[in-house]
């Protein structure tokens, strides 16, 4: 399911499937949040992180530290 080119319209039937339904002054809102979010998310699969570990790895306190000042 794209959300390119969403139109009111269908954010209007896409929210009314999910249970959601919008008053008709939210649709245009609505349909232009969708977009938003599409293109940062699209962007956000365009990241390559290679090797970088899971976060449950992280342990808070047990970074070194080696800046200069």
């Amino acid at each position: 399911m794209s959300t390119a080119g969403l139109t009111p319209e269908e954010a209007a039937r896409w929210a009314d499937r999910a249970g959601l339904p919008l008053p008709p002054d939210r649709h245009t809102a609505v349909a232009a949040t969708a977009q938003h979010v599409h293109s940062v998310v699209a962007v956000l699969r365009e990241l390559e992180f290679g090797d970088t570990p899971p976060a449950s790895v992280y342990r808070a306190g047990e970074e070194e530290h080696d800046a200069a000042v």
